[in-house]
């Protein structure tokens, strides 16, 4: 089980940091990953960790501004939000998939937490 948290009402330029916790003993045998979903579209790969945090990925959108980290003893991850723009704007989902690498379709996660809403005001 999955359970995020940390959105919020944030203006242009701010920061933000969602955070995921996981029920489960083998937390760090799953790759977890952080995806959006604006009004309307499709849910989109945001960012994406391994299962011992050594190997990370970001969607082009977010590089240089996101942030994904792990902590496997508190079985949690989190997405360290900075320079937010207002086409960041989004319901904002962990899940995980189990695995040694790092996953970026949708279909590969097994997993997913229920969304956190972050707007973005200009």
């Amino acid at each position: 089980q999955l359970q995020a948290s940390g959105g919020g009402l944030v203006q242009a330029g701010d920061s933000l940091r969602l955070g995921c916790e996981a029920s489960g003993r083998t937390f760090g045998d799953y790759c977890m990953g952080w995806f959006r979903q604006a009004p309307g579209k499709e849910r989109m790969f945001i960012a994406g960790i391994n299962g011992s945090g050594g190997l990370k990925s970001y969607a082009d959108s977010v590089k240089g501004r996101f942030t994904i980290s792990r902590d496997n003893v508190k079985g949690t991850i989190y997405l360290q939000m900075n320079s937010l723009k207002p086409e960041d704007t989004a319901d904002y989902y962990c899940a995980a998939a189990r695995g040694l690498g790092i996953y970026r379709n949708v279909l590969d996660y097994s997993y997913w937490g229920q969304g956190t809403l972050v707007t973005v005001s200009s």
